[in-house]
């Protein structure tokens, strides 16, 4: 029977997808329009009506609101057993039931992206080549973009057949076999391998199919083509599938997220019931018309009119600032004086689109003795004392993982010198055996016969770990401590803080939580699940700070009170995303910042910015233009100067500008930049660019509609 509390405090369009059973559905969700709380009752109404928990699959993008949905749904009154996971989580646990299908064991390592470019200069190095020309984060991005459109070593071989393309394939290649070898997958593995398990084994599909009768996918726009083809492959036969999400924060395209996802799913799916979520509950009226008048320029997405019955509200502010040392005073004095009135600080959120912009807030923010934070989850778990008792773990669940052996051997110093342990590496590469099993053969081995002893007490060491049970995880890790001599170099650090062994207890303490959430789990589950944290999974309001993060960062978070610092051209839309034409990407990610606000939101921009050591003029972003006026609190801070025509609440007729006149080769002036040569025109939306070298200032992107840019002769 279900409960009539699941469709209590819906609206209409709530009700309408919460209530929708069999067959696909599209839930185009606005931002803050509830879409947790339509995914939560809609999971729990399945799973009392039409479908038992575990039938129903529930997938979202990060641990943090996997997490909330799985706490939701269990205080809706549903039993446990339904699935709820991130994307990458589903796919380790599938990869670990299925691993013999794919070459794997179920003990597997999941590579992060400092094992990655480890093994990626192991590669690039065992393929003779130079790192410095072939730099492991420029070949890790590289696989990766292949990756994420499903291109295998051949296919990549085929599209790019110059020199670099021929050597980037010949270093994955050897890639791929280091991480065969290592029994190892990295975070584009866990999707690749998943969609390739589900398009080559039918079996282990329709069985998966059957299991989970019911697909529900949060942030259906922020998928790539893997994550495409697993959801299909899983709804294929039943087509019971629930896509909700938003193209208009669609903001991921540069790490693979395909925003045709989610346009073309009524293509995909022609019987496809479309739900709108259109009130938004959190921010007020002023908001959310700025908001919206920003994101109806774009021409890639589904109409959606976001309304609020807040109606009153704070205007907009737009504050133009004389440099970037101006903009974070000025910030930091107006927080100051919200908290002088009784504010608190966890209310209060700084976003920008480069983090190079945070230290000279940060030290605005200390001056005026503001508490702050900035959302960097995944660093924690960077730290070298975690790395070192990851390592040891990672060594005892999978003994092929020869990073972890060389991180573990060390870890602390115990007389294994880098020269035996290159030795030891020598000799296992020419018997083709990894170093736990050239560990075992050490007697073998001539070249170590000094270091045998030392060898053969580390090969006892690892035998009683591995001896001890995996679950629960805590006694393990605080018995790992105790032997490895981990706990015994913590306790001796001479810094008075301690903060290793600090970071170290908050790892017990994070094993200790998992064995409470997790009362099934092992080692393995809990490996995986500290391997997959993002940005913000750690990030918390506990103590009352500023939070500080990037756009990207912002996202599925709220707060009553934000600021976006940075608002100029080249910053926001980024130099990057106008050369390669993703002026939308950029528009949408402005939106996801400004929807972040529920009652006050203050845009800054400076007329000058460091760069470098020098300071340079700039322009003022386009999106300001494109803010309506009624809704605007514009304040000028700004040194007077010549004017530039550059304000950001002036109206601008786009047919106005006799864009054919700017042609390659025409010499132009900027009151700015001087005189200069076109380069380039294009068209990116509804604006036309050109690219000019200046004599002086150097080459410099400019929007026609909006830069004072003035024709010089013919």
């Amino acid at each position: 029977m279900v409960p009539a509390s699941l469709l209590e405090d819906l609206n209409a369009p709530q009700r309408e997808a919460v209530l929708h059973t069999d067959g696909p559905l599209l839930v185009l969700a606005g931002a803050g329009s509830g879409k947790t709380r339509v995914i939560t009752r809609r999971a729990a109404y399945l799973a009392c009506s039409v479908a038992r928990p575990d039938q129903v699959l529930a997938i979202t993008f990060t641990n943090k609101a996997a997490a909330e949905m799985r706490e939701r749904i269990l205080a809706l009154g549903v039993s446990r057993g339904m699935m709820v996971s991130t994307f990458h989580s589903f796919c380790a646990r599938l990869l670990r039931e299925f691993a013999d299908r794919v070459g794997l064991t179920p003990g597997y390592s999941i590579y992060d992206q400092d094992d990655r470019r480890a093994l990626l200069r192991e590669a690039i190095e065992a393929c003779n080549l130079s790192t410095d020309h072939f730099r492991p984060a420029s070949v890790e991005y590289r696989i990766s973009q292949a990756k994420n459109h499903m291109l295998s070593i051949d296919d990549f071989r085929d599209v790019h057949r110059d020199y670099s393309g021929r050597e980037i394939a010949r270093i994955w290649e050897c890639y791929e076999r280091l991480m065969r070898e290592r029994n190892a997958a990295d975070f584009d593995d866990l999707l690749v391998l998943t969609a390739r398990l589900l398009a080559e084994h039918d079996d282990v599909r329709a069985d998966l199919s059957q299991r989970y009768r019911y697909l529900l996918i949060d942030e259906y726009q922020d998928t790539n083509h893997p994550q495409y083809l697993i959801a299909a492959a899983l709804a294929r036969d039943h087509r019971n599938i629930c896509a909700t999400g938003d193209p208009d924060q669609s903001i991921y395209g540069w790490r693979g997220a395909n925003i045709d996802n989610i346009l073309d799913f009524e293509s995909e799916y022609p019987d496809a019931r479309v739900v709108r979520l259109e009130q938004n509950y959190r921010s007020t009226t002023p908001i959310l018309r700025a908001a919206g008048a920003v994101i109806a320029c774009n021409e890639r997405r589904k109409h959606k009119e976001l309304w609020s019955e807040i109606a009153e509200g704070d205007p907009v502010r737009v504050w133009r600032c004389e440099d970037e040392r101006d903009e974070a005073r000025r910030i930091a004095e107006d927080i100051r004086r919200h908290l002088d009135e009784g504010g608190s600080e966890e209310d209060i959120a700084i976003f920008y689109r480069v983090t190079a912009l945070t230290r000279v807030l940060e030290d605005a923010l200390r001056y005026a003795k503001v508490r702050y934070q900035i959302a960097r989850g995944v660093e924690f778990y960077a730290r070298k004392e975690i790395k070192d008792v990851v390592a040891w773990l990672r060594l005892i669940t999978n003994p092929a993982d020869d990073l972890a052996f060389r991180r573990a051997v060390n870890a602390p110093t115990r007389g294994i010198g880098k020269t035996t342990v290159e030795r030891l590496s020598n000799w296992a590469q020419g018997q083709r055996v990894s170093l736990c099993d050239a560990l075992t053969r050490v007697g073998e081995i001539p070249e170590l016969k000094s270091a045998r002893k030392k060898l053969e007490e580390f090969a006892r060491l690892l035998a009683e770990l591995r001896a001890q049970p995996a679950a629960p995880v805590r006694p393990l890790v605080e018995f790992l401590l105790k032997r490895s001599g981990l706990q015994a170099e913590l306790d001796g650090d001479p810094d008075p803080d301690k903060s290793a062994l600090a970071n170290v207890n908050e790892l017990v303490s994070a094993a200790a939580q998992y064995d409470v959430e997790s009362p099934e789990g092992s080692l393995i589950g809990w490996l995986e699940q500290i391997s997959l944290v993002s940005d913000t999974d750690s990030l918390s309001n506990a103590g009352g700070k500023v939070t500080l993060m990037t756009l990207h960062a912002a996202k599925g978070l709220e707060y009553p009170i934000v600021y976006i610092v940075g608002l100029e051209d080249e910053l926001l839309p980024h130099h990057r995303a106008k050369v390669e034409g993703d002026i939308e990407e950029e528009r949408r990610l402005f939106f996801v910042g400004m929807t972040r606000a529920m009652y006050r939101l203050t845009l800054s921009f400076a007329d000058y910015r460091t760069v470098r050591g020098a300071q340079q003029r700039t322009i003022a972003s386009p999106f300001l233009r494109e803010l309506p006026d009624d809704v605007l609190e514009t304040t000028d801070h700004s040194a007077p100067r010549r004017d530039d025509g550059y304000q950001p609440s002036a109206d601008y007729d786009y047919d106005s500008v006799a864009v054919d006149e700017f042609r390659p080769g025409r010499r132009v002036s900027h009151p700015s930049f001087g005189d200069g040569s076109i380069v380039r025109r294009e068209q990116l939306g509804r604006s036309a660019w050109v690219r000019v070298q200046f004599d002086d200032a150097g080459e410099k992107m400019l929007n026609l509609h909006h830069a004072p840019l003035r024709l010089l002769g013919y």
